[in-house]
Protein backbone atom coordinates (compact mmCIF):
# COMPACT_ATOMS: atom_id res chain seq x y z
CA UNK A 1 0.00 0.00 0.00
CA UNK A 2 1.59 3.53 -1.16
CA UNK A 3 1.25 5.98 1.53
CA UNK A 4 -0.27 9.35 0.45
CA UNK A 5 1.80 12.39 0.49
CA UNK A 6 1.16 16.61 -0.52
CA UNK A 7 3.09 17.65 -3.23
CA UNK A 8 4.67 21.37 -2.19
CA UNK A 9 6.37 23.44 -3.93
CA UNK A 10 8.47 25.80 -2.69
CA UNK A 11 9.36 29.17 -4.25
CA UNK A 12 12.67 31.16 -3.79
CA UNK A 13 11.28 33.45 -0.92
CA UNK A 14 9.94 30.54 0.98
CA UNK A 15 13.00 28.89 0.92
CA UNK A 16 14.85 31.84 2.25
CA UNK A 17 12.55 32.77 4.99
CA UNK A 18 12.75 28.76 5.97
CA UNK A 19 16.59 29.29 6.13
CA UNK A 20 16.23 32.52 7.86
CA UNK A 21 14.39 31.79 10.68
CA UNK A 22 16.10 28.25 11.16
CA UNK A 23 13.01 26.19 10.69
CA UNK A 24 13.35 22.45 10.68
CA UNK A 25 11.02 22.52 8.06
CA UNK A 26 11.20 18.67 7.93
CA UNK A 27 9.38 18.83 11.35
CA UNK A 28 6.82 21.50 10.60
CA UNK A 29 5.56 20.32 7.56
CA UNK A 30 5.21 16.69 8.76
CA UNK A 31 2.95 18.40 11.48
CA UNK A 32 0.89 20.75 9.54
CA UNK A 33 0.86 18.20 6.34
CA UNK A 34 1.76 15.00 6.90
CA UNK A 35 3.77 12.72 4.58
CA UNK A 36 5.10 15.09 1.25
CA UNK A 37 7.07 15.65 -1.67
CA UNK A 38 8.94 19.07 -1.80
CA UNK A 39 8.84 19.63 -5.50
CA UNK A 40 11.51 22.22 -6.64
CA UNK A 41 11.26 24.12 -10.06
CA UNK A 42 14.02 25.33 -12.50
CA UNK A 43 13.24 28.77 -12.35
CA UNK A 44 13.18 28.41 -8.65
CA UNK A 45 16.43 27.30 -7.91
CA UNK A 46 18.05 29.89 -10.49
CA UNK A 47 16.72 32.42 -8.34
CA UNK A 48 18.03 30.73 -4.98
CA UNK A 49 21.74 29.98 -6.67
CA UNK A 50 21.40 33.93 -7.84
CA UNK A 51 20.59 34.88 -3.81
CA UNK A 52 23.03 32.62 -2.42
CA UNK A 53 25.97 34.33 -4.40
CA UNK A 54 24.89 37.70 -3.03
CA UNK A 55 24.65 36.22 0.73
CA UNK A 56 27.42 35.94 3.22
CA UNK A 57 29.01 32.29 4.11
CA UNK A 58 27.26 31.94 7.12
CA UNK A 59 24.11 32.69 5.57
CA UNK A 60 24.22 30.20 3.18
CA UNK A 61 20.65 28.85 2.02
CA UNK A 62 21.94 25.44 1.88
CA UNK A 63 20.58 24.78 -1.71
CA UNK A 64 22.58 21.01 -1.48
CA UNK A 65 20.27 19.90 1.28
CA UNK A 66 17.34 21.29 -0.80
CA UNK A 67 17.98 19.61 -3.83
CA UNK A 68 18.47 16.51 -2.31
CA UNK A 69 15.25 16.53 -0.27
CA UNK A 70 13.44 18.08 -3.19
CA UNK A 71 12.51 16.43 -6.89
CA UNK A 72 13.21 18.94 -9.61
CA UNK A 73 10.00 19.84 -11.59
CA UNK A 74 9.87 17.63 -14.83
CA UNK A 75 6.67 18.88 -15.35
CA UNK A 76 5.72 21.02 -18.64
CA UNK A 77 5.07 24.56 -18.13
CA UNK A 78 4.10 27.10 -20.53
CA UNK A 79 4.81 30.39 -18.23
CA UNK A 80 7.84 31.57 -18.61
CA UNK A 81 7.97 33.92 -15.21
CA UNK A 82 8.61 32.19 -11.96
CA UNK A 83 5.28 32.83 -9.98
CA UNK A 84 3.19 32.36 -13.44
CA UNK A 85 5.01 28.79 -13.84
CA UNK A 86 4.35 27.72 -9.69
CA UNK A 87 0.77 28.81 -9.93
CA UNK A 88 0.06 26.93 -13.53
CA UNK A 89 1.83 23.65 -12.15
CA UNK A 90 0.27 23.95 -8.31
CA UNK A 91 -3.01 24.43 -9.96
CA UNK A 92 -3.07 22.08 -12.78
CA UNK A 93 -1.76 19.35 -10.22
CA UNK A 94 -3.31 20.23 -7.28
CA UNK A 95 0.08 20.76 -5.55
CA UNK A 96 0.28 22.81 -2.51
CA UNK A 97 2.78 26.16 -2.45
CA UNK A 98 5.16 27.06 0.23
CA UNK A 99 5.70 30.95 -0.04
CA UNK A 100 5.77 34.22 1.84
CA UNK A 101 5.14 36.42 -1.49
CA UNK A 102 1.99 38.78 -0.62
CA UNK A 103 1.11 38.93 -4.21
CA UNK A 104 1.72 34.59 -5.31
CA UNK A 105 -0.36 33.91 -1.58
CA UNK A 106 -3.30 36.02 -3.01
CA UNK A 107 -3.56 35.19 -6.43
CA UNK A 108 -3.24 30.95 -4.80
CA UNK A 109 -5.73 31.41 -1.82
CA UNK A 110 -8.01 32.78 -4.37
CA UNK A 111 -7.53 29.97 -6.81
CA UNK A 112 -8.17 27.79 -3.69
CA UNK A 113 -4.50 26.30 -3.74
CA UNK A 114 -3.37 25.24 -0.13
CA UNK A 115 -0.62 27.87 0.59
CA UNK A 116 2.05 27.24 3.54
CA UNK A 117 3.68 30.17 4.62
CA UNK A 118 6.37 31.13 7.62
CA UNK A 119 4.52 32.47 10.16
CA UNK A 120 5.84 35.71 12.66
CA UNK A 121 6.60 32.87 14.98
CA UNK A 122 9.21 30.99 12.72
CA UNK A 123 6.30 28.24 12.18
CA UNK A 124 4.99 26.87 9.45
CA UNK A 125 1.56 27.34 8.81
CA UNK A 126 -1.53 27.07 6.40
CA UNK A 127 -3.02 30.11 5.35
CA UNK A 128 -6.37 30.20 6.50
CA UNK A 129 -7.48 33.93 5.08
CA UNK A 130 -5.68 36.51 4.08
Amino acid sequence: MRIMSQSIIIDACGWVAIIDSGINFDVELKQIIGNFDLILLDSVLDELKQLDSTRPKRKSLLLTMLENKSTISEFEIESTHTDDQIFELAKRESFSVLTVDKELKKRLFESSIKVIEVSKNNHLKIIENL
